[in-house]
């Protein structure tokens, strides 16, 4: 079960321990990870032109990754730009600020519905439908952008894809390599993903609080919402923005019904939201800004853009030295990993279940840090079939907890890498609500450890 560790991977490892020194320092780290690039690329190819070639083509792989999350961020930004102006944005949100009064309602309603829509379509499109209408009523209620940010993604991206209890891709990744019915995973997931969920959340309600009281929240970066010296003079009949603001959940709510008819998830649902919404843009030009409607639609569209890349262009760098860790390293740089070799990041995995002595406990932190390690990724899904590979292994040795330690493997790669602590993961929630994804990563650092921490302890009595 052993795999050669070659320097590319010590290499590796020790600039993921540079970048978030860095990152805790509050220090930028691009230029960290083009250092990483240009290294690993030297010692792969031992070319002075490939290397540099290679930091470029890094780019352009991270770039093409997350070219689709770029561009539903910026179509939502343009959209919710044209409502705001229109002053649609208000009617939209008066229904739901009757009952989110408060900040701590606010933080729990929209967690729960992300939850509850992730389920049945994944993060990314629940992200975009929830984040434009409720952003504004959870700042009225009190709740800062950051919180927003925080529920969505813990709920989403955490909870419901950690358990991924409806569209079941992880847990048939997991039980696949694990040799185990779909079902046996799902059903002994349950306490772990909702341990996991219920801790990490209340811990990071608390800390939210305690610095809104404190007043050490940082201010949100980059709204959305146009403040009030952005905004244009733009008279709408009471008759034409209550026609808007109408049609708007309307059309949304038809995606939803979509969604169910042709089982669309995941990219598709995605791809769906982003569609309707250009259709929403064109539509919300026109009727208020009449005869310049259509210029306006080119106007609005550039400044989804240029929110977009400008959101997106510090990740860059980071998430193309992270991809390398998995199969980006051969379309980047080419075949140079050692023989049977899974990838850096998964051949680590694997070289770390290889020296630890085996008993329950050890068993269930070794598939913890497994699983966290593969999903540094950025993916949360790349290296869960590795969990389960070892969770097979782990619970003969033992011979108990084939289900437990395969979920807990599945809960800790997803945690980490499906959008809660890598910072190119969660930008779709941090991006609707403006803030900073590095500083969102590090106020889900916390939180995130402590669950993980009791969640690996409550796997220990399962197994």
């Amino acid at each position: 079960m052993g795999v050669e560790l070659t320097a590319l991977h010590w290499i590796y490892v020790s600039f993921i321990f540079i970048i978030i020194g860095f990152m805790v320092m509050r220090r930028d780290t691009s230029l960290v990870c083009i250092s990483g690039i240009f290294l690993l690329a030297t010692t792969a190819t031992s070319s002075l032109t490939g290397s540099i070639s290679g930091v470029f083509n890094s780019f352009i792989y991270a770039i093409s990754e997350l070219l689709p999350t770029i561009l539903i961020i910026s179509i939502i930004v343009a959209m919710s730009r044209a409502i705001t102006i229109a002053g649609v944005n208000d009617l939209m949100v008066a229904p739901f600020t009757r009952f989110i009064r408060s900040p701590g309602l606010a933080y729990w309603t929209i967690g729960i519905l992300m939850m509850v829509i992730s389920w049945f379509f994944w993060p990314s499109p629940a992200v975009a439908l929830l984040g434009a209408v409720l952003l504004p009523v959870a700042i009225r209620a009190g709740l800062p952008a950051l919180g927003v940010a925080m529920a969505m993604n813990l709920f989403g991206h955490g909870i419901a894809l950690s358990g991924d209890f409806i569209i079941q891709a992880a847990p048939k990744l997991t039980a696949d390599a694990a040799g185990l019915p779909v079902s046996d995973v799902i059903q002994a997931s349950i306490p772990l993903v909702f341990t996991m969920g219920i801790v990490t959340t209340i811990v990071a309600f608390y800390f939210l609080k305690r610095d809104m009281k404190n007043g050490t929240l940082p201010q949100t970066t980059s709204p959305i919402i146009p403040t009030p010296d952005e905004e244009q003079s733009v008279r709408l009949s009471s008759t034409a923005q209550r026609f808007i603001a109408v049609i708007i959940p309307v059309l949304f709510a038809l995606n939803v019904v979509a969604m169910f008819q042709f089982n669309l998830q995941g990219g598709d649902a995605t791809a769906l939201i982003g569609g309707t919404a250009v259709f929403i843009l064109i539509i919300v030009s026109l009727i208020a800004h009449k005869g310049a409607g259509i210029e306006k639609t080119t106007s609005y569209l550039i400044e989804g853009f240029q929110f977009g890349f400008k959101v997106f262009g510090p990740v860059i760098p980071i998430a193309a030295f992270f991809y390398l860790g998995d199969s980006g390293f051969t379309t980047i740089i080419g075949e140079h990993l050692p023989n049977a070799s899974h990838g850096i990041v998964n051949d680590l995995g694997v070289a770390l279940a290889s020296v630890v002595p085996l008993n329950s406990q050890i068993g269930a932190v070794t598939l913890t840090t497994v699983g966290a390690i593969t999903g540094l990724d950025g993916s949360g899904f790349s290296g869960i079939s590795l969990v389960g590979s070892i969770a097979q292994l782990f619970s003969t040795a033992i011979g108990a907890g084939a289900a437990t330690l395969t979920a807990l493997g599945q809960v800790a790669a997803i945690w980490v890498g499906g959008g809660t602590l890598v910072p190119w993961a969660l930008i779709p929630a941090a991006a609707i609500c403006g803030v900073d994804p590095f500083e969102l990563a590090r106020r889900n650092l916390k939180p995130v450890v402590i669950g993980l921490v009791v969640t690996t302890i409550v796997a220990m009595f399962l197994i």
